[in-house]
């Protein structure tokens, strides 16, 4: 997928996000889907075109494929999210999951890697030194290599706290609904607190698979990923605006605000930081050579 290509599909998707508030119903139920698999296709294609086959495969697998058998866990067992059913409104199901919700989470989930990575040393573009070095966690040894913890760490979290927007609001459709929604976070009945542990837990597990089955393409970022970060704040940006003015969620704006601003809010800054030394000047290439497939 070609950067052109890329941000024509993070264009269609801002619409279909705008039109949102718009709609109700049943074609507000349409949107919903059609925005997912936007995502989906926006991701999974970005991997595909600038990390390559295996990328990808490893995306799908650990996101798609992984987020389909968590939710049809939950929804049979009960764990790691607590009790709770979808509703019909959001097409097919297999095993009681639609099957549009694997592809939420691949949809996010590797925008949350990218940015992560950005974050602790993976600018390919960055003063020499910079790339996958120990300062970014991934040195050689238990914690860095394969096993990056500052980058899992940071991709998990915000992942996870993406559903401090989606739930309240997914759940204020009726798209699904609790058996059992206690304790809950202050503003947000209707939804325990497990269900957002359960997110997190399983977001560890995923990023933490991503890194090796990925391989070195993941390891660092560059021009290419601009549609990503892009996706990545405005998402952030967008969620806090549309909960608190146009979907009547001030407590999903809050938590969600605070909660994502984690990895949104300095990845913001970077990139405006960088912006402003490549005006200037003031960045310099990193050194033909540099190890940075850590």
């Amino acid at each position: 997928m070609t950067r052109r290509l890329s941000w024509a599909l993070l264009a269609v998707l801002v619409l279909a996000q705008i039109c949102y508030p718009l709609t109700t119903g049943e074609t507000r139920a349409r949107l919903t889907v059609a925005t997912v698999v936007l995502g989906y296709l926006l991701s999974v294609g970005h991997a595909l075109f600038s990390r390559g086959p295996r990328t990808a495969a490893a995306l799908v697998a650990v996101a798609t494929v992984g987020g389909f058998a968590i939710e049809a866990l939950g929804v049979a067992t009960g764990f790691p999210f607590g009790s709770y059913d979808y509703s019909g409104e959001l097409g097919p199901k297999l095993a009681g999951v639609p099957l549009i919700i694997p592809l939420a989470w691949t949809w996010m989930a590797w925008p949350a890697w990218l940015a992560a990575t950005r974050l602790t040393g993976g600018d390919a573009s960055a003063r020499p030194g910079a790339g996958d070095g120990p300062s970014a966690g991934d040195a050689p040894g238990r914690r860095g290599g394969r096993f990056p913890v500052r980058r899992i760490a940071l991709a998990a979290v915000g992942l996870a706290a993406w559903d401090l927007f989606l739930d309240p609001q997914m759940v204020a459709e009726g798209y699904w609904v609790w058996r059992d929604a206690t304790p809950a976070l202050p503003g947000l009945p209707g939804i325990p607190v497990s269900n957002y542990l359960g997110w997190l837990l399983f977001a560890v597990l995923m990023m933490s698979a991503l890194r090796p089955l990925a391989g070195p393409a993941v390891a660092t970022t560059d021009g290419r990923d601009g549609p990503m970060f892009a996706l990545w704040l405005w998402t952030y940006f967008s969620s806090v605006l549309a909960h608190a003015v146009f979907l009547d969620l001030p407590a999903s704006a809050l938590w969600g605000a605070v909660g994502m601003s984690v990895a949104a809010v300095p990845l913001a800054v970077t990139l405006i930081r960088s912006r402003r030394d490549d005006r200037h000047g003031t960045r310099q290439p990193q050194r033909p050579g540099v190890d940075a497939t850590a």
